[in-house]
């Protein structure tokens, strides 16, 4: 993958074994406020990061950039494509759209996303965010927003069947701050947000963090605001020929952790499979043709 196929975050942490003392510095203020953190000038970008201005002119050069103005063009670029509406995704894709019929163009698309976010995900952090996911000692709280909903309802339909303990919250609900009335430190709260960011998604996980949680946040290239108090994120890219962005990918992360938290709980996880098809018997909620 090209730089020019990368956000800056990308580069930065692409980079960060490459850099020297100051740069990684700065690099991890340039992240922290990501991306708006070097949309000031120069001199306020080293003031804020405590490091020199040679230190940054340096450090933006690293990241294949000309200069300090070149790289504040493409983090303006980034904070554009962040705040984009349905319509004027539509409209940066459809100008230059290719002949080939769209379900080869947005299949290409998809391929692209999962193979940029596998090359880029920590398979240890992964692994983390599935053993907390898997801790039946710890309350499971799945977070959802106004489209991400799919993805926490999809992941605590099976969670339900591999643990016990857990709660589904949908942030536009107005009932969401009851959820964190049995909140309690140690508890894991696995949140879902993409562009364009939700306010009370970040208010819930701000609320959760004070009160001692642990955040597997799930989002896209740009990340979200709760990136900065999450203790995992896992990003995918989401971009597709569409005016709405793709979950396929994020799909793909949460089906995995799935199989990776039955595979942790399988002796607990096999007994309750067994009870629920006996209740499933019961109920006659689904036919058999036996």
């Amino acid at each position: 993958m090209t730089d020019e196929d990368r956000t800056i975050s990308d580069r930065i942490q692409a980079r960060l074994d490459d850099l020297t003392r100051a740069e990684r510095q700065l690099a991890l203020s340039i992240l922290e406020n990501y991306p708006a953190s070097g949309l000031g000038p120069l001199a306020a970008l080293a003031k804020g990061a405590n490091v020199s201005v040679p230190t940054v002119a340096r450090m933006v050069q690293k990241l294949g950039y000309k200069g300090y103005p070149d790289f504040q063009a493409d983090l303006r670029d980034e904070l554009g494509a962040i705040a984009k509406g349905p319509i004027a995704k539509h409209e940066t894709w459809a100008g230059a759209a290719p002949s080939e019929h769209i379900l080869n163009r947005f299949t290409d698309a998809v391929i692209d996303n999962i193979r940029n976010t596998l090359a880029h995900i920590d398979p240890a952090a992964f692994d983390q965010a599935c053993a907390l996911a898997a801790d039946r000692n710890r309350h499971l709280y799945i977070v959802g927003g106004r489209i991400t909903h799919t993805l926490a309802e999809y992941m605590f339909l099976h969670m339900q069947v591999i643990r016990p303990n857990l709660t589904h919250v949908q942030s536009t609900s107005n009932t969401w701050p009851h959820y964190l009335l049995n909140a309690a430190e140690g508890d894991v709260f696995v949140i879902f947000d993409v562009r364009r960011y939700e306010n009370n998604t970040l208010k819930l996980a701000e609320m959760a963090r004070a009160r001692g949680a642990k955040i597997v946040l799930f989002t896209d290239q740009w990340r979200s605001p709760v990136h900065r108090l999450a203790d995992i994120s896992l990003t995918s890219r989401i971009i597709v020929p569409s005016a709405w962005d793709s979950l396929a990918t994020p799909m793909l992360l949460v089906e995995t952790m799935i199989s990776a938290v039955q595979t942790l709980n399988w002796g607990d996880t096999k007994g309750r499979m067994q009870e629920l098809e006996e209740i499933f018997d019961q109920t006659k909620l689904f036919r058999k043709f036996t």
